[in-house]
């Protein structure tokens, strides 16, 4: 962990302190895993002026060495990481790992190995290079789908949960089915349209978000993406407040009625 920046813990003040990097990050994993049993953590990035990617469409040109710093605990402290297919595409996402040094701390708190991954599509159209994977992914999808026996055959039945009706895939009831499955530690991971449907559905119940210092204009996506205003606005509590180098990395709790 040498090339990862220390970070200071800014809110609550009270609490205000250093964390240093260390191989295992046993402090950072103990300030994020106070969550309940079954949670749903979402975890993004952005610009300060809302770009949720740079120029080349990909978040990965706007994060830096504290946002993936963050990025490693919040995986290694997962069930499962949920995404949509065409972040997946876009991001280049392949079977997920969790770094060694970080494995101990995992098992420790009874997680199992490994991490595994569940994309979002509705039409089935999961990047082959998943499909076809040692490990393949969870294949969240609708019992429309056009090719649902396909992907049955290629990922195994027990890996396509296929809920909802016409384009829309029921996200509750796919959550519900990861639960069955023993995957009860969920983190999104987006993309922008993804986490609209998410919070929409009331199905986050915390939000990691990281503020890049950066400028990028365009008409990059913010961080939730949808065409209509969420009414009412979803309330979030501070829960903290990181910062290194110009970066900050918040972290808020949904407010339930």
């Amino acid at each position: 962990m040498t090339d990862s920046p220390a970070l200071d813990l800014l809110l609550p003040v009270d609490r205000a302190r250093r964390f240093e990097p260390r191989d295992d990050e046993a402090e950072l994993l103990a300030l994020f895993d106070d969550a309940p049993a079954r949670h749903v953590r979402a975890n993004m990035v952005s610009t300060v002026d809302g770009g949720g990617t740079g120029p080349d469409d990909v978040s990965g040109s706007i994060n830096g060495p504290a946002d993936n710093r963050i990025f490693q605990v919040l995986r290694a402290l997962a069930d499962v990481v949920v995404v949509g297919a065409g972040t997946a595409r876009d991001e280049g996402y392949t079977p997920l790992h969790v770094p060694a040094s970080l494995a101990a701390e995992r098992r420790r708190r009874g997680l199992r190995d490994p991490l595994e991954l569940a994309v979002v599509s509705a039409s089935g159209a999961v990047p082959a290079a998943l499909l076809d994977a040692d490990r393949p992914p969870f294949v969240l999808t609708t019992p429309g789908c056009p090719d649902l026996a396909e992907l049955r055959r290629r990922v195994g039945g027990d890996h396509v949960i296929a809920t909802g009706s016409g384009r829309d895939v029921d996200l509750g009831a796919a959550l519900s089915a990861l639960a069955a499955r023993g995957l009860h530690r969920v983190l999104a991971e987006g993309g922008p349209g993804l986490l609209a449907q998410l919070v929409a559905a009331d199905l986050i119940d915390e939000l990691c978000l990281t503020w890049s210092p950066l400028l990028v204009g365009g008409p990059a996506p913010r961080v939730l993406r949808t065409d209509d205003w969420l009414d009412p606005p979803r309330r979030l509590v501070a829960r903290h407040l990181l910062h290194a180098d110009g970066t900050l990395l918040g972290r808020w709790q949904v407010a339930r009625a």
